[in-house]
């Protein structure tokens, strides 16, 4: 409740920001005002074009966390049972990890065109978070589990499929949820970037070219509800699963 209490005065506070700067530059060429931002999210929820944009930005980051974790997933345990595929895979994701994201989705842009570039970008800053997640769950589970079950069934598939998977499967939720926060936000530079028409990102850069400050500070404040849901709902998730952790140290 107190936390709670905190968040609200927290956002109060921005407001009050907001308010005072709206009052101080009085200008909404410059910086829209409260009513004329909700009126554009008004807008942006009423419009039929606006609404094809944020469902075929949301299928594009359905289609990017697919194919991430399609590989992040199988990378992730091939790492965590394998040194040396270990060795081979690790260079590459600290590749992807590091590399500024402009930089690669400039790259992408001249080799792979404007259409595909959401999708890629989306795949190669998802990917090294779920590979990640789930080779750090493959080491950290506890090895006595490990040579119990080989003592019933000692094939790698099937250890794979009735082991290791259920052992690690708060994991693998915590990743895909943690990926589609990143996701949302990857996905939206690259097509504001690549003008991808039908999407969030080049209703953004229409909005900044026609000088439609209040909508360009709508379509953000949208984002960062998005992005607040997807946050608070690992934070819960995450609580959760300390509490299950606690429970069973219990037991």
């Amino acid at each position: 409740m107190k936390k709670a209490g905190l968040t609200i005065l927290s956002i109060f506070i921005i407001f009050l920001i907001w308010l005072m700067f709206d009052l101080i530059i009085d200008n909404s060429l410059l910086l829209p005002n409260f009513y004329e931002v909700i009126k554009a999210m008004s807008q942006i929820f009423s419009e039929r074009t606006s609404l094809i944009a944020i469902l075929s930005s949301l299928l594009r980051l359905l289609i990017g966390l697919f194919i991430a974790f399609i590989f992040g997933f199988s990378f992730g345990i091939l790492s965590g049972l394998n040194k040396n595929f270990e060795t081979i895979i690790n260079p590459i994701v600290t590749i992807l990890r590091t590399i500024p994201v402009i930089s690669i989705t400039v790259i992408i842009l001249i080799v792979a065109g404007f259409s595909l570039t959401p999708y890629i970008i989306t795949f190669l800053m998802i990917f090294p978070l779920i590979y990640q997640g789930i080779y750090g769950a493959i080491k950290g589970i506890d090895q006595e589990l490990i040579d119990v079950y080989k003592l019933e069934d000692n094939q790698l598939f099937s250890r794979i499929i009735h082991c290791y998977i259920p052992l690690i499967s708060d994991d693998i939720k915590t990743s895909l949820l943690q990926s589609l926060g990143l996701g949302i936000k990857v996905l939206v530079m690259a097509e504001y970037l690549a003008q991808t028409k039908n999407s969030i990102g080049n209703m953004l850069y229409l909005a900044k070219t026609s000088i439609e400050y209040a909508e360009v500070f709508a379509w953000s404040i949208i984002l960062v509800i998005v992005a607040l849901i997807f946050e608070t709902i690992i934070n819960h998730y995450k609580k959760l699963k300390i509490q299950k952790k606690v429970i069973k140290n219990n037991i």
